[in-house]
């Protein structure tokens, strides 16, 4: 089974879905039998007839360099040698570069002759046609592009104005609401296909800002970047992958969602580039036994693992632990909502962030930096012979960092902390993924220095009542919080 972009060349990778959903209904619903017939439209051909004209077809091409054909060992005064010495020489210069083509679909959102579709419709293409619906081909500027959401923006002229289509409110859609998808799926240009929103907020792991509408209405390979509309007409998502086995619809579509791609295509109009808001720190989920530890009644927002000194963050005081809560008075409910509405925040703008911190909220101003597209998203004593710890209840064994054991696991000479040597494969720090070679740095939010500092704020903890105890990991530069339970 397989994402992929719903284009005619490209395929993101291999993944395996599986889902169990149990439902207990106390007592049946009764259909509205009235509010069904009312909602449910007869046909949609006059939305349909309306749209199209403002839905293209994408037309790209390549130039390829051909790969060349090594001349063959001949035996000296072999017959072939002058039979076939112009076809080998040929094949050894190369036949000159070969020209790949494929199609895709776009939409146009203002009558000069601005289209959006899918950054890999257009990507790395050296030539790029829009079709119109009347068959006009007309060629087209690339003016920006956006690998992290997949979208691009292109421009026609025209003698005329051109039909558009506007964005929508995705967010005021609904699972359920009927969503019509308008593409070229494998050529056959102006095809309308009809469905329901399946889901929101999916995420598929294609980039940092996922935030998909999942859709049924049936996409395939060429539907990428056409739009997905709702009933009044307006395009609340940009078709762009879809789960499919084979390469056709299965009815699992994804859409970029308008309140995300409104935001990017009018950056990459005005400045032929994105420009995110930046705000300098490197983030985790939370765990039930995480926000445990840190005395959160319930796992939500995001938990801070490092911070950026030079970032905005490290200057309005955000600290490594802290657990953000809101951002410009958008709440955090999962982590992976703060690196998109961050993006989103414009450039300059100071806003104010709550943050958790040793059993209290915290506001704190921010000013919101640029971030660099091309960049990341983000002298220690030593024994002559390594410390042994104690037996701790995590069953594990630490040891001081020594310059044999930081050139064995490749740790940084900047890195202090105490070095995991082993663990027990049958614990649960090894069901929590720390393994040897890891570098303790906090116990229970506290920075330790030796095996028996270790070992010490372990016991304190386990002391306590506490179920399980909180550790900060430094693996390879990477830093993680992780709960680790006491052993039963």
């Amino acid at each position: 089974m397989f994402f992929q972009s719903v284009s005619r060349r490209t395929a993101l990778g291999a993944v395996a879905l599986a889902a169990a959903i149990a439902i207990t209904a106390p007592q049946a619903i009764s259909p509205n039998l009235a509010f069904a017939q009312q909602e449910r439209p007869e046909s949609f051909a006059d939305l349909a007839e309306r749209l199209l004209p403002a839905v293209v077809n994408i037309s790209t091409a390549q130039n390829v360099e051909q790969p060349s054909r090594p001349l063959p060992q001949l035996p000296p005064g072999s017959p072939f040698e002058d039979l076939f010495r112009d076809f080998f020489d040929r094949g050894q210069r190369g036949e000159g570069p070969r020209t790949v083509q494929s199609l895709g679909s776009g939409f146009i959102i203002d009558p000069s002759g601005v289209v959006v579709t899918n950054n890999h419709v257009i990507e790395e293409a050296d030539e790029i046609e829009v079709i119109l619906q009347n068959g006009d081909a007309l060629p087209a500027q690339l003016i920006g592009r956006d690998p992290k959401t997949d979208l691009a923006v292109l421009k026609v002229s025209s003698d005329v104005d051109l039909p558009f289509v506007p964005f929508g409110d995705s967010e005021k859609s609904r699972v359920g609401d009927w969503v019509l998808a308008i593409g070229n799926p494998f050529g056959f240009g102006g095809s309308v296909s009809a469905g329901i929103i399946s889901a929101r907020n999916r995420d598929i792991n294609s980039g940092p800002y996922d935030d998909f509408i999942q859709t049924d209405a049936a996409i395939n390979r060429g539907n990428s970047g056409g739009p997905l509309f709702n009933l009044d007409g307006e395009v609340i998502g940009v078709n762009t992958a879809i789960i499919s086995p084979s390469g056709g619809s299965i009815g699992i579509g994804f859409s970029v969602p308008a309140s995300l791609a409104e935001n990017v295509v009018a950056q990459l109009r005005e400045f032929g580039e994105t420009r995110r808001g930046w705000l300098g720190v490197r983030i985790q989920s939370l765990d039930e036994a995480i926000a445990e530890n840190l005395g959160l009644s319930e796992p939500v927002g995001a938990l801070v693992s490092v911070v950026d000194d030079t970032g905005p963050a490290g200057a309005a005081g955000i600290q490594t632990g802290d657990v953000i809560l809101s951002f410009d008075g958008k709440d955090i409910e999962e982590m992976k909502d703060l690196p998109r509405i961050v993006a989103e925040t414009p450039v300059g703008d100071t806003v104010d962030v709550e943050v958790f911190r040793d059993e209290e909220v915290l506001t704190l101003p921010v000013t919101v930096a640029l971030l660099d597209e091309g960049g990341e998203g983000e002298e220690t004593s030593e024994a002559t012979e390594p410390e042994a710890a104690d037996e701790n209840p995590l069953s594990m064994r630490f040891e001081d960092l020594t310059r044999a054991n930081r050139a064995q696991y490749s740790i940084d000479q900047d890195i202090r902390g105490v070095l995991i040597a082993e663990v027990d494969p049958a614990s649960a720090a090894s069901e929590r993924g720390i393994r040897a070679g890891d570098v303790l740095v906090e116990v229970g939010q506290k920075e330790v220095e030796s095996p028996a500092d270790a070992s010490e704020q372990i016991a304190l903890a386990q002391e306590a009542g506490k179920k399980s105890v909180l550790l900060m990991i430094n693996r390879q530069g990477a830093l993680r919080f992780v709960a680790v339970e006491f052993e039963k």
